[in-house]
């Protein structure tokens, strides 16, 4: 017997790092995802280890990333996804993601080297956008059923 898993949607959150606002991003879209859709994250440079101040600021939030993982953005992944969240790389160099079709730019501040004051104001702006993109997520599919 054969079950039939309908494939999900994929929304890739990317910035210079994916070590702090995609990595964020990524986490509150998993925890606020419609039906259907997941998460990923990517960097354009990749770095060894998450921000510290990110894992800690998502800590307080009950939202646990110190297992993620930095990793590189791919071709497929970017082919593969259904949307890509540009969260903060503004130039052609480090971000090649700026010229693909499905991209939307939200242009958030990168969290390295400023206060955990101003992670927090990050963090919260973060959630807010994704809170924002799950609603529009799920009003798309509503008016598709």
């Amino acid at each position: 017997m054969k079950f039939f898993k309908e494939p999900e949607n994929t929304i890739l959150f990317v910035c210079v790092e994916n070590a702090g606002r995609s990595q964020i991003a990524e986490a509150f879209f998993n925890k606020y995802a419609p039906k259907g859709y997941k998460a990923i994250s990517a960097g354009t440079r990749p770095v060894s280890q998450i921000n510290p101040m990110a894992i800690e600021v998502m800590k307080e939030v009950s939202v646990d990333i110190s297992n993620q993982k930095s990793k590189d953005i791919t071709e497929d992944s970017m082919r593969n996804s259904t949307q890509i969240v540009n969260i903060g790389c503004m130039d052609k160099e480090s971000c090649p993601t700026l010229f693909v079709h499905n991209l939307i730019g939200w242009n958030i501040e990168d969290p390295k080297g400023k206060s955990i004051e101003n992670v927090r104001e990050i963090r919260d702006e973060i959630e807010q956008r994704v809170k924002e993109l799950v609603t529009n997520l799920q009003t798309k599919q509503e008016i598709n059923i």
